[in-house]
């Protein structure tokens, strides 16, 4: 994985209170964040969060209302889309049609007054990188949806930017060839070594691709972290809820231990094995991943982490099978198991009387 500001010396790119308004409406309101060199970061988020708006302003093509952009040093303040140290690649990859792929990744190259020889070593160094030397004199008709985000990550690359800006860079990709192009695309951003910002509403891409993640609701961040550390260990309920699938259970706190906590809900007491910082009795919802529960037809023998139900769904999905199980307050618990057996002699099915448990790790429990 890329470096993470954490473990770089200083920051590479730097937004400092940050605000854009829109008559009134802050579409990014006092945004803070430090990107090292090398790092691939995400912004992610629902439509209408502010993504797209930030990662206008750090290409020029929006002006912050206040704060500061810095880029290796440079204040970018008044600096006009061109004449920024960075190129920006859109879904839509806006190549020219009528040029070939050689010519579309050269372009920008010749726009700079840069002598034939130079120019034609970069295309043919970003021909080789991303793998299209032989498809050099077809149009982009000619090319699959795949190898045009190749072209167009070529042309973005070739002028040597110092920041990299991917606007939902795969999204007009299907799920399978979006899935294989997730790695393609790291490994050659790696590989050059430029700073990426990348905008996305796609988990499952921001978690394959970045290092970090920003996760942005109503022009703020709400949390800011490493992929596992977001699925892990979400802050809010918001950002449990927006990462994955979970299962969120109100209750509140009645015992209050250094080393645990217990939380009675309505289905079932909770035994989370560490502390938190709180009091006896006040409310909390607790965070469970489908994955970190497990379905049995017998009772477990502890009192905690377990709750009796029904099995009222199940959606076999090859490599795992999702169970939805009823529980007596009628709340639905979305239970994902592994199929690590081809034929099970227990198999589960609709109808059946079941007890979902888990561990005393397999709880967040969140405060707000």
């Amino acid at each position: 994985m890329s470096p993470t500001a954490s473990t770089a010396d200083s920051a590479f790119l730097r937004i400092v209170d940050v605000v854009k308004d829109f008559g009134g409406y802050k579409a990014v309101n006092n945004v803070n964040l430090d990107i090292a060199k090398g790092e691939i970061f995400a912004l992610l988020g629902s439509s209408g969060c502010g993504k797209t708006t930030l990662l206008r302003m750090l290409a020029g093509f929006e002006t912050p209302t206040s704060g500061r952009i810095i880029l290796n040093g440079q204040d970018l303040a008044g600096l006009p889309p061109y004449e920024r140290p960075l190129n920006m690649m859109f879904q839509s990859y806006a190549l020219f049609p009528h040029l070939t792929v050689w010519d579309n990744i050269a372009f920008g190259l010749q726009r700079d007054g840069l002598g034939r020889d130079e120019v034609a070593s970069r295309v043919e160094a970003m021909l080789k990188l991303v793998q299209l030397g032989k498809f050099a004199k077809r149009k982009p008709h000619q090319l699959s949806g795949g190898q045009q985000q190749r072209v167009a990550l070529a042309r973005s690359l070739a002028k040597q930017p110092q920041l990299l800006l991917l606007d939902e860079p795969l999204g007009a990709l299907d799920k399978k060839l979006r899935e294989q192009t997730q790695i393609e695309l790291v490994n050659i951003i790696e590989q050059v070594g430029v700073t990426c910002v990348m905008v996305t509403h796609d988990q499952e891409e921001a978690m394959t691709m970045a290092s970090r993640i920003a996760i942005m609701s109503e022009g703020r961040f709400l949390q800011v972290g490493s992929p596992s550390d977001i699925y892990e260990t979400p802050q809010t309920r918001f950002v449990a809820d927006f990462i994955g699938n979970v299962n969120l259970m109100d209750g509140s706190v009645s015992v209050d231990e250094p080393d645990h906590v217990i939380i009675d809900c309505a289905d079932c007491k909770h035994y989370v094995g560490h502390g938190i910082t709180g009091t006896q009795g006040m409310p909390v919802t607790v965070a469970l991943r489908p994955e970190k529960i497990a379905v049995t037809r017998d009772k477990p023998e502890s009192e905690y982490n377990a709750a009796p139900g029904t099995i009222e769904e199940m959606s076999y999905f090859g490599s795992f099978t999702v169970f939805h199980v009823k529980l007596a307050s009628g709340q639905m618990l979305k239970v994902s198991m592994a199929n690590t057996e081809r034929h099970r002699d227990d198999e589960l099915t609709w109808g059946d009387q079941v007890w979902a448990h888990w561990s005393d790790a397999a709880h967040v429990v969140l405060t707000s």
